[in-house]
């Protein structure tokens, strides 16, 4: 099998990578491919990552390109994870919509609509490559922010694509250990859109306990979700972390103001990883790894691959369409639930009744989406400002106004 990365130059890269050991057994991985425009990032962590396979006792062949068409010909996989602008451009996603009272946030708000606006174009044409030159039944997978958006754009055009966050795995994982139990016991039931979702399940052996961690485990669950514990009672649902943009809105803004940009963090992070993935003698993961956002990317995605060329169908929490499965959503929209993935295709498992609380958000989120992607597509101003409208963290022509010039760049 080949697999082809296009963004390899990420740091995130050697994350994937040390998923193939673990999926050995399920997933045979002949060459790898890792393309990215900067050769000099590439080389620095394809090298890492030759180290790393080999010290697994892995013989996938790994390549190193520039050339994208050379990358995804043929391939039977395309995992796509890159960020168009790189951290100068998600620096200024972060900061001017703060000047405007708003939400800084590379993948919701004002700052994650001018993402999608300089992504949305770029995975098009990647994908329409590898519709072109790869396997004629080649998947991509989509890690790439804002999830929920760029997959919309995807399937809108037809393309075999799933998209992938690790939200709901690092979610799962810390269930299991607030549980004190191997991870495999335990699954997350999520509703709602990518980064907009509200966990209101959580099964150890496939009974929910989800009741019991509210009643006897609140203090251990606040020390990552930063809601009220009259909120997350009242709703019986763990809010996404990204909820506290729209939940906490003002509180947000005024600690935002307050903290260092992430992009700046992010970028002195980068640094740092790169100055330790020149390191001859570095064979596995550092501990800073950890602190870049993507835990357990590996695991949800080389996982997710396995499980797409499997006879046994496993269970997935991915960015999919609707299909009537959320009544009160159009078929069309991108929703982020639980799938059994398998060589056969991808079934949705079914969602408990939505409540209104949780509904409405959802389908006021849906609808912005769906205008982002169109205007990811047609570069029209207005159509810029139809989707800050109707965005519930903006929403006022004001404010529309005052955010309009950060586009422009």
């Amino acid at each position: 099998m080949k697999v082809t990365v296009v963004g390899a130059g990420s740091t995130y890269t050697p994350e994937l990578v040390s998923g193939l050991a673990a999926q050995r057994s399920r997933l045979a991985v002949d060459e790898l491919v890792l393309m990215d425009v900067d050769r000099g990032r590439l080389e620095v962590v394809g090298g890492f990552a030759r180290r790393m396979l080999a010290h697994q006792g892995l013989a996938t062949d790994v390549r190193l390109t520039t050339d994208r068409t050379d990358a995804v010909r043929d391939a039977d996989a395309v995992l796509v994870q890159l960020r168009v602008g790189g951290q100068t451009a998600r620096l200024a996603d972060e900061t001017f919509p703060l000047a405007c009272g708003c939400v800084g946030q590379e993948t919701t708000g004002a700052g994650g609509l001018a993402k999608a606006l300089r992504t949305v174009p770029v995975v098009l044409d990647i994908a329409e490559e590898v519709r072109r030159i790869a396997k004629p039944d080649a998947w991509l997978i989509d890690f790439t922010n804002p999830v929920g958006i760029v997959t919309r754009a995807l399937l809108d055009a037809g393309h075999r694509a799933i998209g992938l966050c690790n939200v709901a795995i690092g979610m799962q994982r810390w269930m299991a250990d607030l549980l004190e139990v191997d991870p495999g016991r335990v699954e997350v039931d999520p509703v709602g859109l990518n980064h907009f979702s509200w966990m209101r399940r959580v099964l150890l052996d496939g009974e929910d306990v989800l009741p019991r961690l509210l009643d006897g485990r609140m203090d251990d669950l606040r020390t990552r979700l930063p809601f009220p514990e009259h909120l997350m009672r009242m709703l019986g649902a763990l809010p996404s972390y990204y909820l506290q943009y729209y939940y906490l809105h003002d509180r947000t803004v005024a600690e935002q103001r307050r903290e260092r940009p992430r992009a700046a963090v992010v970028a002195d992070l980068e640094t740092e990883l790169l100055d330790l993935y020149r390191s001859p003698t570095l064979v596995e993961k550092p501990t800073q790894l950890e602190q870049r956002g993507g835990a357990f990317y590996s695991e949800a995605a080389v996982d997710l691959l396995a499980s797409l060329y499997a006879d046994e169908p496993t269970v997935h929490v991915i960015n999919v369409r609707n299909d009537g499965l959320i009544p009160g959503l159009a078929a069309d929209d991108v929703i982020e639930t639980r799938c059994l993935v398998s060589r056969s295709g991808i079934e949705p498992l079914p969602q408990p009744d939505v409540p209104p609380v949780i509904l409405g958000p959802i389908q006021h989120v849906s609808a912005y989406e769906r205008i982002a992607a169109g205007a990811a597509l047609s570069g029209d101003a207005d159509d810029v400002r139809r989707a800050l409208l109707a965005h519930p963290l903006i929403g006022q022509w004001d404010l529309v106004e005052q955010l309009l010039p950060g586009f422009e760049r």
